[in-house]
């Protein structure tokens, strides 16, 4: 069955060295897209990279944070809650958690050609992921978490 709503408070937690993501919506549920929350604790950066195959979008929820571009991420632009942040595929860049408080936004991958077949779901991208900078994909894996309410405020 097509799956149209997502949780954005029943995730999946992935806590890298670097960074945590909770993934809201694998890519494997869509044709061209995978929504997932960044979160950064102070200090925090993931490493520079690019997608080649996607465009991602994110919108900045709580936090101070800095935007780099390029091959080491030179050009620097501040992040604050409200900003809508755009990286075109083969861009490089790195978002760092510049307050003493977290910093949370939310983050869209857009596939420009539909996801890379070697990566068809949120799992094989990561295991990739860990590959390349020596993670452990089992250590990485939290599972399933009930998470905050980053969006979503009760009525």
């Amino acid at each position: 069955m097509t799956q149209y709503v997502f949780d954005p408070r029943r995730v999946i937690r992935y806590r890298y060295p670097t960074h945590t993501n909770d993934l809201i919506m694998d890519r494997q549920h869509a044709s061209a897209a995978e929504a997932f929350f960044v979160i950064l604790e102070p200090g925090e950066a993931p490493p520079i990279h690019v997608h080649e195959d996607a465009e991602q979008v994110f919108y900045v929820l709580e936090g101070e944070g800095e935007l780099g571009i390029g091959p080491e991420a030179a050009e620097r632009y501040p992040l604050k809650p409200g900003d809508f942040v755009r990286t075109p595929p083969g861009v490089p860049h790195a978002v760092s958690c510049i307050g003493s408080n977290r910093f949370v936004y939310l983050s869209i991958d857009c596939f420009v050609a539909g996801p890379n077949p070697a990566e068809p779901t949120w799992d094989s991208h990561v295991r990739q992921m860990c590959a390349t900078n020596g993670w452990d994909f089992d250590t990485v894996k939290e599972g399933p978490i009930d998470g905050e309410t980053y969006v979503v405020r009760e009525r």
